[in-house]
């Protein structure tokens, strides 16, 4: 679990005194209890009087106004959401190889990284980020609009913010089609979220809620400004000497969590204007509540409450900060009894943890293994601490229906005074911990929810917990902890990691693809892991025209973390489909299991483990191949070394010094990987070595790069500009503007019916002002736009050939897409003894 600290020592306002503030903060998976330090307690005393809530809404990770979020939750103490329509599951992945929904799960926990940090909540829709889109109603028809717009009508009338913020207009000016389509779903989200005529289904769980305003927040982003001087302004630059930071530095952390997309930050410090357009509802005058009560006066019997809170504020010790915990519990009977249910909720919810904080208890549940299997026995660890002599009568700790119950001892405490007690429970495992959006099948829009209530939550609602109350002052208070993996790592210390629960035995197939160009069989490899103790067998679903041996092995007497293969021969028939879909089934106890499992490990967020299906495809295409080696010169992170691999290419990674000083002439081709010359600044230095490469007669093949921050001048033997210029019609006409260059011929004779059935989008960065030295091979466009010829170019250059092609062949052959193979392919492919063009 992902945790923002800060350790500070200060001192009240009252006590006039000076005080050296000393604030460490870090990203840590070691901490399950919210933060307990004096800081956290002095900004929740705070956030306490405050009955107000705004949501930001945009389309993607990173979209958010961090600073703002800050201000708005940490200065002005209103709860503060952003809703990101998608996960960021479209974009590129600047530290490894994940693609889709695996990089959504990573950029997921970017988010809740970075809210841990500004002090916002996070929430989610079901839209699917499918790749950069040019206008919104490309976005908003693939993206089913009323299925989205519904998720967002569902979270704003759960949360019911007073205020409502876009970051992107519906005019356009945030350039990407799905910052738009946000815009435009705020917009229209906001009034039917008021309208019980809308999404009528709803109203059994939520009642239809009317925002005071819905605004945007312009912006000055490159050459793009839309800030006016007579705009709504706020300056969120302001310092906060409570935690020691302004909100341009805590802004600055947050959006630093943001890694995937190498969105670090420089502390901001200074005044800092935020501009504000009113779309709907009133306009602010002067503050973004205007006519909004958000004190205690908002609710029947707040000025009671208000008031009270107040006194204990004033006489609060930072010395013995449990002095106030009477006093908290005796608050706590008056806000249970608002009438508000909303508010009642949310304020019972905050005092819990504030009297937590100052009662000084800690507690927490671990279990005892990082992974179990459906149905089997969670052993859990419970340890509770009681920092301070507190008259805590009674302590219950039910950890999934097995509970532990403490009465007073002859010290007359449950707890003795800091004395750290631990407690053994089992809890059964009654759920695969895979993620609620990936749980089933989803197309390219939107992900498949098993329940339209779960829209909104960023992580599964139903994971494994332990329930704990406390009797104090004769007041029973409760408090959930989520059950976690705990250890000891010998360098980082302390760990704390996600519990998985597992099928009882997963089916990974060793390749994603099987390239089929003849009847050959080919042995498909089924890597098996028991995660319980368990016999039963292993077989591969039949499939029309392909034949499959054996029909199944069988397992006996499996223990826990035994890992085997089992390996099936397939060859296609004579009357085999072009594409299949080849599935592993595992039959426990006649029970059918069809997952695998895969694990994603990063410093900077918690482990991620889903259960993809155990599929693969069986591609049958017509496939020549020419040569056999290849170099590879690895960039942001892509999987076209894996899927030359499976179609037998010796695949070797080159280092700089084989770049520099080895014997480049044995190498068929020589690839450089997605973004290579964005993130690898030594290219700069080994592109006259690959010059030389070409020059005597190898072959050269870079693929795409964004514009911004290319290492070097000249990638290529002449001259050419990346432009940020893309197709994202996947179905875009391709046109042939060099019918007979070898690229189109050799080994492979490429026809139209090769660009069919490409995912996302054709191609991304093009190139523009090709030297003529160079010949442009294909043409392609947008509806509505003009041809682009900078999708694929090829030069020679001295023996040898070189070849930039902005293709999306990073997409695709993952994908198994034949054509883009075969494509592929050929610019590995340089005829030998002919022209080359």
């Amino acid at each position: 679990m992902l945790s923002f600290n800060i350790f500070v020592c200060m001192n009240r306002i009252k006590l006039a005194a000076a005080v050296l503030l000393v604030s460490v903060s870090k990203l840590t998976f070691a901490q399950t209890a919210p933060p307990a330090d004096l800081v956290t307690i002095e900004q929740n005393f705070k956030k306490l009087d405050v009955l107000g809530s705004v949501l930001y809404v945009a389309a993607h990770p990173d979209d958010e106004n961090t600073r703002l979020l800050a201000y708005l939750a940490q200065e002005k103490h209103y709860r503060t959401g952003y809703l990101s329509l998608t996960r960021g599951d479209g974009g590129q992945n600047l530290l490894g190889s994940e693609q889709g929904e695996l990089l959504g799960l990573i950029r997921t926990q970017e988010l809740l990284a970075a809210r841990k940090v500004d002090g916002a909540e996070q929430f989610f829709s079901r839209a699917n980020d499918f790749g950069f889109s040019k206008g919104p109603d490309e976005t908003l028809k693939i993206w089913d609009k009323e299925k989205v717009l519904s998720d967002a009508v569902w979270v704003i009338r759960k949360f019911r913010p007073d205020v409502i913020i876009c970051r992107f207009p519906t005019t356009g000016e945030g350039g990407h089609g799905h910052h738009t389509a946000s815009a435009i779903l705020a917009q229209e989200a906001f009034t039917a979220a008021a309208d019980p005529k809308r999404f009528p289904e709803q109203l059994q769980y939520v009642k239809p809620w009317q925002a005071k305003r819905l605004l945007w927040n312009t912006f000055n982003f490159g050459t793009t400004n839309t800030t006016r001087p007579d705009q709504f302004k706020v300056d969120v630059g302001v310092y906060n000497p409570v935690i020691g930071k302004g909100y341009g530095e805590l802004a600055a952390e947050s959006r630093s969590n943001h890694k995937t997309q190498g969105f670090g930050s420089a502390r901001q410090r200074g005044e800092s204007l935020e501009f504000f357009k009113t779309i709907l509802g009133d306009a602010p005058q002067n503050d973004l509540f205007d006519g909004i009560d958000a004190t205690w006066h908002r609710v029947k019997g707040g000025e009671a409450i208000a008031a009270e809170t107040s006194t204990i504020r004033k006489n609060f010790d930072i010395d013995k900060p449990y002095q106030s915990v009477s006093a908290l519990v005796k608050l706590l009977d008056q806000v249970e009894k608002i009438q508000d249910a909303y508010w009642r909720t949310e304020k019972v919810k905050q005092l819990n943890n504030l009297i937590a904080a100052c009662a000084g208890l800690w507690f927490e549940s671990y279990t005892a293994e990082p992974t179990y299997a459906l149905g089997d026995s969670i052993v859990v660890h419970s340890q509770v601490l009681s920092r301070y002599p507190l008259p805590i009568s009674k302590m219950t700790i039910d950890a999934g229906g097995f509970v532990t119950t403490n009465v007073v001892n002859p010290h007359g405490y449950v707890l003795s005074p800091n004395e750290l007690q631990t407690y053994t429970s089992y809890v059964l495992a009654k759920a695969i911990t895979q993620p609620y959006w990936l749980a089933k099948p989803h197309g390219i829009g939107t992900y498949t929810l098993e329940n339209d209530s779960l829209a909104g939550n960023p992580e599964n609602p139903d994971l494994p917990i332990a329930d704990f109350e406390f009797t104090i002052d004769g007041k029973a208070i409760h408090f959930e902890r989520r059950l976690v993996y705990k250890y000891v790592d010998p360098v980082r210390g302390e760990v704390y990691q996600p519990l998985t629960i597992t099928p009882p035995v997963t089916a990974n197939i060793e390749n994603k693809d099987y390239i089929f160009n003849s009847t050959v069989a080919q042995t498909v490899q089924v890597k098996l892991k028991s995660f319980t103790k368990c016999s039963g067998s292993i077989s591969i679903k039949p499939i029309d025209g392909w034949k499959i041996v054996p029909e199944q092995y069988a397992f006996t007497d499996k223990n826990k973390g035994d890992e085997w293969i089992a390996a099936f021969s397939i060859s296609p028939t004579d009357n085999q489909p072009k594409i299949a879909v080849l599935e592993a089934v595992v039959n426990v106890n006649g029970k059918l299991f069809s997952l695998g499992i895969q694990t994603i490990k990063y410093d900077h967020v918690p482990n991620i483990t889903l259960f993809p299906p155990a599929q693969a495809k069986l591609i049958d295409v017509d496939l020549k191949i020419a040569g056999k080696k290849i170099g590879y010169i690895p960039g942001a992170g892509d999987l076209v070394p894996d899927a030359l691999k499976q179609v037998g290419y010796d695949v070797h990674q080159l280092s700089e010094n084989e770049v520099l000083n080895g014997d480049l002439s044995g190498y068929d081709a020589i690839i450089t990987g997605v973004r290579a010359w964005n993130v690898n600044d030594r290219l700069a230095f080994e592109q006259p070595k690959l010059m030389d490469y070409v020059k005597n007669g190898g072959n050269l093949v870079v693929q795409y790069n964004n514009n911004a921050g290319i290492v070097s001048k000249q990638i290529g033997p002449y001259p050419l500009r990346v432009v940020n210029q893309r197709v994202t019609d996947e179905d875009a006409k391709v046109t042939v503007l060099d019918q007979m260059n070898p690229v189109l011929n050799y080994p492979n004779k490429i026809t139209q019916d090769d660009f069919n059935g490409w995912i996302q989008e054709r191609g991304l960065y093009f190139v523009s002002d090709i030297d003529p030295k160079y010949k442009a091979v294909l043409q392609m466009n947008d509806p509505g736009e003009a041809p682009n010829n900078g999708a694929l170019v090829v030069g020679n250059y001295g023996e040898g050939r070189f070849i930039y092609t902005s293709l999306a062949f990073f997409r695709q052959l993952p994908a198994g897409v034949p054509g883009a193979y075969r494509l592929f392919i050929n610019l590995l492919s340089k005829p030998k003894n002919q022209p080359l063009n």
